[in-house]
C-alpha cells in the first residue's frame, strides 16, 4: 500500500494510506489529506494514481509544491521522492528514520560568469545549415563600383539638367 507521510514542524511523522485513485491535498476541511499550515492552500495539490504510479499535481497553489527541491507543476512520483507542500514536508513510500534531518531551507544562488571559456576539441557545429561559403566572386567589386559611378553619373546630369535655363526669346 502506498503511503505519503507527512512531516509538520515541531510534530511526529503522520503517515496516510493513498487507499483512493484520487487524493487532495491542502488545508481545506474536504480534502482527503488535511495540513493545518497557513503556508499550504485550501486546495494545494493532488495525487492520483494511475495503474501502479502516482501522479502528483500541483493546484496552482500560492507557495507551491516541490519534489526533490524543484518546483512542479506535475510529476510522477518515485520511492523516496521528498516532497514540500508550501513549508510542510513530506515523503511519498518512505519510512523516515528517527535521525531523519528536514530538507535545508531553500538558498539564493549566486550565479557568476566562467572565468575561463573555452571550446572542447571535439566540438562541431550541430546547425543543420550548412556554412556560408567564404569565397567570394572576384569580379564583383568592380562591377559594384562600376554601377555606383554610373549612377553618381546620372544624379549629376539630372541636377545639371535642372538647372538649365531655357533660352530668352
Amino acid at each position: 500500500m502506498s503511503k505519503l507521510i507527512l512531516s509538520p514542524s515541531g510534530s511526529p511523522p503522520v503517515p496516510h494510506e493513498l487507499t483512493e485513485d484520487l487524493v487532495t491535498i491542502g488545508r481545506s476541511p474536504e480534502s482527503l489529506i488535511q495540513i493545518d499550515d497557513p503556508s499550504v492552500s485550501g486546495r494545494h495539490a493532488q495525487l492520483q494514481q494511475v495503474g501502479d504510479t502516482f501522479h502528483l499535481r500541483d493546484l496552482e497553489s500560492t507557495n507551491g509544491t516541490r519534489v526533490n527541491g524543484e518546483i512542479i507543476t506535475s510529476v510522477a512520483l518515485r520511492l523516496g521522492d521528498r516532497i514540500r507542500f508550501g513549508k510542510v514536508e513530506a515523503c511519498f513510500e518512505c519510512e523516515l528514520p528517527s535521525d531523519a534531518q528536514p530538507l535545508p531551507a531553500l538558498e539564493a544562488v549566486e550565479a557568476r560568469p566562467a572565468e575561463v571559456s573555452a571550446r572542447p576539441a571535439d566540438f562541431a557545429n550541430a546547425s543543420p545549415f550548412p556554412k556560408r561559403e567564404s569565397d567570394r566572386d572576384p569580379a564583383r567589386i568592380p562591377l559594384f563600383a562600376a554601377a555606383a559611378i554610373a549612377i553618381l553619373a546620372f544624379i549629376a546630369s539630372m541636377l545639371a539638367l535642372a538647372q538649365m535655363r531655357p533660352p530668352s526669346p
